[in-house]
C-alpha cells in the first residue's frame, strides 16, 4: 500500500518502539515523509533504534501517554498520529487491571485530546480482537479505549478538523510476546512446544498487514469509524505443525491447558457491528452508532439485522492448513532469517 499520501508530513507514533512502530518505520524510511516522531517511555529501545537506523528524519521523544504534558510536547506541528502505545499482555493486565485502564483508556484519551488541541488532521487508534466480547482485563480496557475514541469522533462530526478512527486486528505473528518466537526458542532448545489448547484458533496477520490496515483507515476513515481487515485463521496445532515442518524437527507438542483470560477463538467483528458493517473488499468498515440519548424512540422499533447477523471470528473465517500456514510464516523476516541461520534455508 502506497505511502505517497504522507509526503512532506509529520507523523507521530505513540508506543513507537514496539513491533508496530518498527514495522511502520520499515515501510516509511524510504518514503518522502518529512518527519517521524517516536514517542515512548523506553529510553533503551529508543537508543537501540537510534543506533540501528541512524536516520535524521526520525525524532525521538521520551514520555508516557499517561502524562498529558509529555504528549503535548511531542504533538506540536504533527499532521497525523498512529496511537499504538498500550499495555498488551493478557496475564499482566489480569493482575494489574488499573494499570491497563490508566494506559489504554486514560492514556489514549490524552493522545486524542492533545491531537484535537493541536489541530492534528487524523488520528488512527490501534485496537485488538480481544476488545470484541472481552473476557479479560486487557480486552476490556481496549474495548473502553475504542468506545472513548469512537465517542469523541462522533462528537466532533464529519466536518471537524481532526478525524479520529480505530482499527481492530487479531494476532500479529512474531510480535513482541507472541507465541511464535516462544515456540521457535523451544524448538531450538530441544524443549517441548507448549500448546494451551490444540483446537484454539487465532487470526493470523503479519505486521505488514497491520500497517496496511492502519494506512487504509487513514485514507478512508470518517470520524468514529472502526476498520477491520479480513484475515485467515489457524488452530494452534496447525501453527505448531507448520513450525515443526519448517524447522525439520519432530519436537513433542505438550498440551498445558488454557491460560488465565484466554478465549477458544477470537472475534474481530461482533454481530451487532456486522449488522451495520460495510464490506470494503479486504476490509470491513463499521461506522459509529449515531443514535442519541433519546432512547424512547427505540423502545418500539428495533432492528432485525442484528438477529440475522453473525459474528466474524477465527472459527468461521478462512482456515489455513499446515502448508498455508508455512507459506504465511515464510513471509516473516524473523522466521526467514532464523531458518537461514539455523538450516541455511533461503
Amino acid at each position: 500500500m502506497t505511502t505517497d499520501i504522507f509526503d512532506g508530513k509529520t507523523l507521530l507514533i505513540t508506543g513507537g518502539t514496539g513491533s508496530f512502530g518498527n514495522a511502520v518505520l520499515k515501510r516509511f524510511l524510504n518514503s518522502n515523509v518529512k518527519e517521524i516522531r517516536i514517542f515512548s517511555r523506553d529510553e533503551k529501545k529508543q537508543d537501540d533504534m537510534r543506533h540501528a537506523l541512524q536516520c535524521s528524519k526520525i525524532k525521538y521523544y521520551i514520555g508516557d501517554i499517561r502524562d498529558r504534558q509529555s504528549v503535548d510536547n511531542a504533538m506540536e506541528g504533527v499532521d497525523y498520529v498512529f496511537s499504538a502505545a498500550a499495555l498488551k499482555q493478557v496475564p499482566s493486565c489480569e493482575f494489574f487491571p488499573l494499570q491497563a485502564v490508566q494506559t489504554n483508556v486514560l492514556g489514549t484519551n490524552n493522545v486524542i485530546e492533545s491531537a484535537i488541541a493541536h489541530g492534528v488532521k487524523r488520528v488512527v487508534v490501534l485496537s485488538t480482537d480481544k476488545a470484541a466480547y472481552p473476557i479479560n482485563a486487557m480486552g476490556i480496557s481496549k474495548a473502553m479505549m475504542e468506545k472513548v475514541a469512537i465517542a469523541r469522533g462522533r462528537s466532533l462530526g464529519d466536518e471537524a478538523k481532526t478525524i479520529i478512527c480505530c482499527t481492530r486486528y487479531g494476532n500479529v505473528m512474531a510480535s513482541r510476546g507472541s507465541v511464535i518466537p516462544l515456540w521457535v526458542e523451544q524448538i531450538k532448545s530441544g524443549a517441548p512446544i507448549t500448546v494451551t489448547d490444540p483446537e484454539m484458533t487465532r487470526f493470523m496477520m503479519t505486521l505488514d498487514d497491520a500497517v496496511d490496515l492502519v494506512i487504509y483507515a487513514w485514507e478512508h476513515g470518517r470520524n468514529g469509524d472502526l476498520f477491520v481487515q479480513k484475515a485467515p485463521a489457524a488452530t494452534l496445532v496447525t501453527l505448531a505443525d507448520a513450525l515443526k515442518a519448517l524447522y525439520q524437527t519432530d519436537t513433542e507438542v505438550k498440551i498445558i491447558g488454557t491460560r488465565h483470560g484466554e478465549k477458544l477463538y477470537e472475534t474481530l467483528v461482533t454481530r451487532e457491528e456486522m449488522a451495520r458493517a460495510e464490506d470494503m473488499g479486504d476490509y470491513y468498515r463499521i461506522p459509529c452508532d449515531t443514535r442519541d440519548l433519546n432512547y424512547d424512540k427505540y423502545f418500539t422499533t428495533g432492528s432485525s439485522k442484528i438477529a440475522e447477523a453473525e459474528d466474524y471470528h477465527s472459527h468461521n473465517t478462512d482456515r489455513l492448513d499446515v502448508e498455508g500456514m508455512k507459506q504465511l510464516l515464510l513471509k516473516l523476516d524473523f522466521v526467514r532469517d532464523d531458518l537461514e541461520a539455523t538450516h541455511g534455508q533461503n
